[in-house]
Formats: C-alpha cells, sequence, structure tokens
C-alpha cells in the first residue's frame, strides 16, 4: 500500500480555494454553477410534463430516460473527445449545449421537441464532466486529493441551493425556470471562453498514440486494473442514489425528504475539509477508499435497527460522510491508475461503468421494495452491497494494484 496521503493545508473553504490558480478556481466555481442550475430544474421537470403538459406516465419516462441514457452513453466518447481536443472546448461546448437543451425547455410543447431538448441537457454533461474533473486534476498536479475535496464542497453547495431556487420560480412559472437556469449556463459558457486557459488533453501531458483513436480506445480498454476499480466502486454510486429512492420512499413524505437532502450536503459543506484532513494525516489512499465504502455500507444498517424516520436520517448522514471519505481519494485514484494517459477518457469510462450500475442497482432495489414488505431486507442487501465493495476494494489494494501513481 501507499504511504500515508500528504494532509491538505489548513483554513476555510474561501482560504484554501484561493491558494489554487485561477483556472481551479473557476472550475470550482463553475461545478458550482452547473449543479445550481441543474438541480433548481430537473427535480420539477417530472410534474411539469405530467401536470402542466398532462402527458401520460410513459412520455415522462421517456423524456427523462432519454436525458439519461445521453448522459451515461455518452461519456466515454465525451472523455475521448476532451483528451483529443483539448479540455477547454468541451467544458464550453457542454455548457452552451446546456444552454439551449434548458432553453428548449421552457418552450417544448410537443414529445418530439422535448426528447430532442432532453437528449441535448444529457448530452451536455457527457461533454462536460470528464473534462472538467481531468482539467482539475491535472492543473491541481499534487494537490488532487485536496482539490477534488473543495470540488465535492462546491458539488454539493449546488445540490443544496439548486431546488430551493428552483421552488421559488417554479412557483411563479417553469418556464421561469428554465429560462433562469438557461441563462446561468449562458453566462458560463461565456466567462470559461474567455477566462479558462487552453489546457491540453493527453495529447499535450503523454507520449505520442501510433494508434490514433484506436489506440487510446485500446489502452483505457485493456487496463484490468481500472476495469477491476471502476467495478468494485459502481456499489458505491448504487448506494448514493438511494437517497433518490429507497431513503424517500421509506420516508414517505415531503419534509423528511427534504430534511434528508438537506443533511448530506450540510455533512459535506460542514465536514470535508476536516474529514479529507484527518484522512491525509493518518491513512493511506487505499484505505481511505475502504474506509469510506464501509461507512457507505454500514449507514444501511442503521434503517434497519432504529425505527421511523430517526434511522433514515442517520443514514443519509453516515451516507454522506463515508462519500466525503471516498470521494477525493476515488477520484485521485482513477488519474492514479490511468498513468497520467487519457485522464479524460478513463473518466468517461469510469462514469459509464458506474452509471450501467447505478441504473441496475435501481432495478434490484425496486424489486426489493416491492417485494420485501416493509422488512429489513432491502437495507441489509444494500448494506452487504457497501461492505461487499469494501472487500474487493481491500483485496485490490493488498496485490498492490492501486498503487500506481499518475
Amino acid at each position: 500500500m501507499s504511504a500515508p496521503t500528504a494532509a491538505p493545508a489548513e483554513g476555510g473553504i474561501w482560504k484554501r480555494s484561493r491558494t489554487f490558480d485561477p483556472a481551479v478556481r473557476l472550475l470550482l466555481v463553475n461545478q458550482l454553477t452547473i449543479n445550481l442550475g441543474f438541480y433548481m430544474l430537473m427535480p420539477y421537470l417530472a410534474a411539469h410534463l405530467a401536470d402542466g403538459l398532462g402527458m401520460a406516465a410513459w412520455s415522462v419516462g421517456l423524456v427523462l430516460g432519454a436525458r439519461n441514457l445521453s448522459q451515461q452513453g455518452m461519456f466515454l466518447i465525451g472523455g475521448a473527445l476532451a483528451d483529443r481536443l483539448g479540455f477547454k472546448p468541451l467544458i464550453v461546448a457542454g455548457c452552451a449545449l446546456r444552454t439551449a437543451g434548458f432553453g428548449a425547455l421552457a418552450f417544448a410543447q410537443s414529445l418530439p421537441v422535448l426528447i430532442a431538448a432532453s437528449v441535448a441537457t444529457g448530452l451536455a454533461g457527457a461533454l462536460f464532466n470528464p473534462a472538467v474533473r481531468a482539467y482539475l486534476a491535472a492543473e491541481a498536479g499534487e494537490r488532487r486529493v485536496e482539490a477534488f475535496a473543495l470540488f465535492n464542497i462546491h458539488y454539493q453547495a449546488g445540490i443544496l441551493l439548486g431546488p430551493l431556487v428552483g421552488v421559488a420560480l417554479t412557483g411563479v412559472s417553469f418556464r421561469l425556470t428554465c429560462v433562469v437556469a438557461a441563462a446561468l449556463f449562458a453566462v458560463l459558457t461565456v466567462v470559461q471562453l474567455r477566462h479558462l486557459p487552453v489546457r491540453a488533453g493527453a495529447r499535450g501531458d503523454a507520449a505520442p498514440d501510433a494508434g490514433g483513436g484506436r489506440g487510446q480506445f485500446r489502452t483505457v480498454l485493456a487496463n484490468r486494473t481500472f476495469w477491476l476499480f471502476s467495478l468494485a466502486m459502481t456499489g458505491s454510486y448504487v448506494l448514493s442514489f438511494q437517497v433518490y429512492l429507497a431513503l424517500p420512499l421509506a420516508a414517505d413524505g415531503t419534509a423528511p425528504t427534504t430534511a434528508l437532502f438537506v443533511i448530506s450536503a450540510l455533512v459535506a459543506l460542514a465536514g470535508q475539509l476536516r474529514i479529507t484532513a484527518w484522512c491525509g494525516r493518518r491513512l493511506t489512499r487505499e484505505r481511505c477508499l475502504v474506509l469510506g465504502l464501509a461507512l457507505m455500507g454500514t449507514a444501511f444498517l442503521l434503517p434497519a435497527g432504529v425505527p421511523g424516520v430517526a434511522g433514515l436520517l442517520l443514514c443519509a448522514a453516515v451516507l454522506a460522510l463515508g462519500n466525503a471519505v471516498l470521494y477525493p481519494y476515488e477520484m485521485d485514484t482513477v488519474v492514479a491508475l490511468s498513468g497520467g494517459r487519457w485522464v479524460a477518457t478513463h473518466y468517461g469510462l469510469y462514469n459509464t461503468v458506474c452509471g450501467i450500475g447505478i441504473t441496475l442497482g435501481n432495478l434490484g432495489t425496486g424489486a426489493l421494495l416491492d417485494v420485501a414488505g416493509g422488512s429489513a431486507t432491502p437495507w441489509l442487501v444494500l448494506a452487504a452491497v457497501g461492505l461487499g465493495c469494501a472487500v474487493a476494494i481491500g483485496a485490490l489494494a493488498r496485490s498492490g494494484r492501486l498503487a500506481a501513481t499518475g
């Protein structure tokens, strides 16, 4: 196993952010704004389609599914393009495309136009997500873990603020919500176009690839350790998604459901830097991964043992704690296992694998919830998923495969 990771410097969010160069600071604000715009609109889209436009449930599902499929299915392509063309063009293009998609949702009435707008918003995420993470990793250098800790804080802040702004705007009209969200992405597009420095992808950071695009994909797809890591980590995304599925269904009410999201975000906002600093002083990167997964699995033992809403809120808090331990080191490990070569493509593949895992995991969780009849079985199965993933990552770490540095 690797030596304990370097502990981040002391200071609050603002002070720590200012120790990074302007490109990193812009990427952090970028992610907060992306999530603010996305989450002010998307949680209310289904209600708009069903109640505002009178669409059938199957067509609502089709529109929402088209967005998810276009994003998850194109992550690998988006990452590969970022490595080929550079990170900035893909980030700017993604934000511009989401501007158009959200703008179209404001006025779309027919199913084909709604599907096209939804696909555009999903494809936009596939373009900028791998590029943003690869750019951040490259720009932060040896401070990748600290940068990703700050990134997660801004990420969670957007998730917390977005629905609050969205519910106020949607109270006026859903069209207003779409227009404001589109305007945010338009401003973000212009700001990044003017102020984000150009940063080459893998072609600027790695040895030339004689095989062209085929060689690029061959290199990434042949990375067996990366595949094993991605598959083992998929469980963490299945568990994280239960804040949207199993926990709200069990909470059965608007107020407790809102409390789940607030607690999850507040744990990251208040604790991420302290948690990452503590882990950096005491644990290796591999042990941080194992600890984070173990905490996420253990979180689901709480609803099984603590009755009512209290058990659900405790689950959300411990789940967020585990994710705060895990996330910076998870992102760092992706870079390490890439060997610094085709980093955005690796992020794209990682997102695709985990996205497929989320879909399958949600189908399985939904089936369990249907047949469980209020028993603790779904919680115990989810706990077993987290603990099983922790064991799998621990086995990879003991084999020495996760000790690569990039």
